[in-house]
């Protein structure tokens, strides 16, 4: 169990390297890198998460001895890339560029504070409340998620979708993590400090991630880049 963690978010990479692979356009290439790039940064966020949600043996015992670990970078990289394509790869999408003028549309005044409404939240709730990290991010990202959809309601469709089409490749990924190290959530996840229920052996909490995860990240590359869906 000592590198499940490190072995199960090369996995990851192994994922993102094929969808990587398997994309039509340079342009799409670039978008997945460069949004992979920037949520590695979420991985320095992991002293939030141990041990109150989880503490998993890592590389060098970091995660343990310092909070931060190699692993949470792989993972957020990971991520990151294929939850922004997973919808393009499958339904083969085209974008445009959305007009200078029409930057100035009512809905549009909140381009900015759309894009940082989640880690404004994930902010604020950590400094004044006591819930469990993992359930603050999961509201962070959703509430960012519906203030996204309210600036651009074009992207709605993507959001859920990509939502959905996340959930169900992170249960499958995390299926392989039960397979290859049985015992390993009961060992590692904090089980008392959040709900303990498990589905398939999965924590709630992690599906309940990956689903505001996909719901929030799918978008974050257009809404930034002012492109549409054609």
């Amino acid at each position: 169990m000592q590198y499940s963690w490190f072995i199960w978010s090369l996995l990851l990479i192994g994922i993102w390297f094929a969808t990587y692979l398997s994309l039509d356009t340079k342009e799409r290439k670039r978008e997945m890198l460069i949004v992979s790039l920037l949520t590695s940064l979420l991985g320095l966020s992991e002293p939030l998460f141990v041990p109150e949600y989880w503490a998993p043996p890592s590389l060098f015992n970091l995660a343990l001895r310092t909070g931060f670990d190699i692993e949470s970078l792989i993972f957020s990289f990971g991520i990151g890339g294929i939850a922004v394509v997973l919808y393009d790869r499958i339904f083969h999408t085209m974008y445009e560029q959305i007009p200078s003028q029409a930057h100035h549309d009512p809905r549009h005044r909140y381009h900015l504070w759309a894009i940082l409404a989640a880690p404004i939240i994930f902010i604020l709730l950590e400094l004044t409340t006591r819930f469990n990290p993992i359930y603050i991010a999961i509201i962070a990202m959703i509430l960012g998620g519906l203030a996204t959809w309210y600036c651009r309601p074009d992207l709605k469709k993507k959001m859920i979708v990509s939502a959905i089409l996340f959930l169900g490749l992170y249960f499958f990924y995390f299926l392989i993590l039960i397979a290859m190290s049985p015992g390993y959530v009961e060992k590692v996840w904090n089980l008392k400090g959040i709900s303990g229920i498990l589905i398939v052996g999965i924590p709630l909490e992690e599906l309940l991630f990956a689903l505001s995860f996909g719901f929030l990240w799918s978008s974050i590359y257009e809404h930034i880049k002012w492109k549409k869906l054609v």
